[in-house]
């Protein structure tokens, strides 16, 4: 995710309130009253001291003492019975929103193309899918509470205090303008340290994505160390940048805190003299007092909103920008309504590069339907790349690709890809059960079906050997199945999809002489009617393909039957020739091992003529005649060997 556009307050708060928000306004609109009467009651209680003074102690009215006691003790009922239902009325539309936000995230970023999940690592969108929205889900809640309620309350303790006396009011606030300019110094530190705080967040998340799943080549390279140093840097910086935060965070109460504080002083020395002179009475001064004081709470939290605020902004922002991600490969107005009925399959003149590396250079070629087309080469020779570009996971660069004759760019991607079966050489397996597997959400298929899928796919074969069969969890990524196991799955995948082009990666390269001889059968049986690319690595199991497209540095170098590619001594030829040089390489160590045994013999034979010793480690003298050039060569060696 290269794309860093800082958008506005304004902006990011619009587009919460319009995608989310403003779906549950009446929910928010009931809270808001509620959260208008908590507000108000501490108002009320202020208000409600004058008379306890005034009338109670000062007076010693008893007559009153029941109707202020009554008063303020119903003042804390409605305070706490209001304070339930706008809080749990907040909490219902902060988790809707927020869970609302990571399901769109997620469809989002399902549908984003190939080339942006090769640059995006996965713990990154974790971060933005699960950690951003988290943080935001915990905040707006605090946001919500404090800016609704504690601004009624804030207004409500304001009206008491002027009501009492305007002028000591404005002694007491007038050292607030001045903390304008540092507050807003202090959120534009909080968000940049907010937001680089959420980028060491999903760095953290990717190391630990990785660990977790290289655990085992961690163990076998003894990595723990670096790994566990690398994770500890990141942790330390986390730490730092998250302390740097929140002292950002608190420095915003901490100034509300001053100016209160110097407004308390200054109203003491405006009004002080006034109560002495008897110009008001000490009931008037304790509810202003008090109503001040109530009030402190109110501006502190209120303060702590735009910090508050400029964090939820920081991972918004995150969200907003992977919202903005727009995929290069995508559905367009041409591709709504044609549906190939044939299923050949046709390159024309492809091109295709990753950034500036050509992959595919003019690949032309025709896959029949019902026909079985191998794909072979050496590594990088575009292999993969053409499975790629005929799902379209990517685009060519310039020249066609059809089905029927119809561009797959003019096919619906839903479409298009439900056209296929792929069975790759890296079978993906879900942490569920083995059936949720094979099945992938499908509960529409019969039991009759199910089995002959299983016996096809030699799943059968291992299915006893599970603690509870079918419903037996295969573990992460199926951790707890062998490869074979796993390839087999993947097959059975393929097989109950039932779709008209089969694309095959090595599908049978993970599995053993007897595995692979009943998966090839019912692979035979599935291509059968079916337009059928395989990609090879062992040239044995192509034998039989009703066409062998030979790919060198993305060109075809040579098509043809298996026995005519053997026959032209081209390319393939070779290959077919290297994968069967094991065979010999071992009769010529074996030659080797038996000449520099017989040369060995001759050495120690020679080694026991005292004619040839020539120095005190025995060994023979080089320029003997008796030598022949091998046996000189393999002294020399020894000689070296021995210092």
């Amino acid at each position: 995710m290269n794309n860093k556009t800082k958008y506005k307050s304004f902006t990011l708060f619009k587009r919460l309130w319009t995608g989310y928000l403003r779906n549950h306004i009446f929910l928010l609109l009931v809270a808001m009253v509620f959260m208008v009467i908590e507000g108000s009651t501490l108002g009320g209680l202020s208000y409600m001291l004058q008379p306890m003074f005034d009338l109670v102690m000062v007076k010693g009215d008893a007559g009153a003492i029941w109707f202020v006691a009554t008063a303020i003790l119903m003042l804390f009922v409605v305070r706490g019975i209001t304070g339930i239902i706008h809080r749990t009325l907040l909490t219902k539309v902060s988790y809707e929103a927020s869970t609302q936000i990571q399901v769109d995230l997620l469809n989002h970023t399902l549908h984003l193309d190939n080339s942006f999940h090769s640059k995006t690592s996965p713990g990154a969108l974790i971060e933005r899918v699960q950690g951003d929205v988290i943080s935001i889900q915990h905040l707006w809640n605090t946001i919500l509470v404090n800016a609704g309620r504690d601004s009624i309350a804030l207004l409500s303790l304001l009206g008491v205090a002027i009501s009492i006396d305007w002028m000591w009011t404005l002694v007491t606030v007038m050292g607030a303008p001045v903390l304008l300019l540092p507050s807003l110094a202090v959120q534009r530190y909080v968000r940049r340290k907010s937001g680089y705080l959420r980028e060491i967040a999903s760095d953290r998340t990717l190391r630990l994505d990785e660990i977790f799943h290289g655990i085992i080549p961690i163990k076998l390279n003894r990595m723990e160390p670096y790994q566990l140093s690398r994770f500890s840097k990141l942790s330390q910086d986390w730490v730092k940048s998250t302390i740097k935060t929140v002292a950002g965070q608190a420095s915003i109460p901490a100034l509300v805190d001053l100016a209160v504080g110097f407004g308390f002083f200054s109203v003491l020395l405006y009004g002080g003299p006034q109560i002495i002179s008897g110009e008001k009475s000490i009931g008037e001064f304790m509810s202003f007092f008090t109503a001040m004081a109530l009030a402190f709470q109110p501006m502190r939290r209120l303060g702590n909103v735009a910090s508050n605020w400029e964090i939820m902004a920081a991972s918004l922002n995150r969200i907003f920008n992977l919202f903005d991600t727009v995929p290069d490969i995508q559905d367009t107005i041409s591709t709504k309504i044609k549906v190939p009925k044939n299923f050949d399959v046709s390159f024309d003149n492809v091109h295709l590069s990753y950034d500036s590396s050509p992959v595919l250079n003019g690949l032309s070629f025709n896959a029949p339907h019902g026909k079985t087309t191998a794909i072979v080469g050496e590594s990088g020779a575009g292999k993969s790349t053409l499975f790629n570009a005929l799902t379209r996971l990517v685009d060519p660069k310039s020249g066609s690709i059809n089905i029927d004759g119809i561009n797959t760019k003019n096919i619906s991607l839903e479409n298009l890809r439900s056209l296929f079966s792929v069975v790759s050489q890296d079978a993906l397996l879900f942490d569920e059960t083995l059936i949720e597997n094979i099945l992938l959400g499908n509960k529409n298929i019969s039991k009759e079906k199910i089995k002959q899928v299983l016996d096809d796919a030699n799943v059968t074969k291992f299915i006893s050997t599970l603690s509870n069969g079918l419903e037996t969890k295969v573990g992460p990524r199926g951790s707890n199945l062998s490869g074979g196991q796993r390839q087999r799955v993947a097959i059975a995948r393929a097989l109950l999809r039932d779709t008209p082009i089969l694309l095959l990666d090595e599908a049978t390269s993970a599995l053993d002489a007897e595995s692979e001889k009943f998966v090839q059968e019912a692979l035979e049986k599935l291509s059968k009617g079916r337009t059928t690319l395989v990609i090879a690595h062992r040239l044995s199991t192509i034998h039989d393909a009703d066409q062998i497209i030979v790919l060198s540095k993305g060109r075809i170098a040579e098509i043809g039957t298996h026995e005519n590619l053997i026959n032209q001594k081209g390319l393939y030829s070779n290959l077919y020739s290297l994968q069967s040089k094991p065979n010999k390489e071992v009769d010529v160590l074996s030659n080797n091992s038996t000449l520099s045994s017989n040369s060995t013999k001759s050495l120690l034979k020679l080694k026991g003529q005292s004619s040839l010793v020539e120095n005190e480690h025995n060994y023979p003298s080089l320029n003997s005649k008796q030598l022949n050039w091998l046996q000189r060569g393999l002294i020399a060696i020894a000689r070296k060997l021995t210092f």
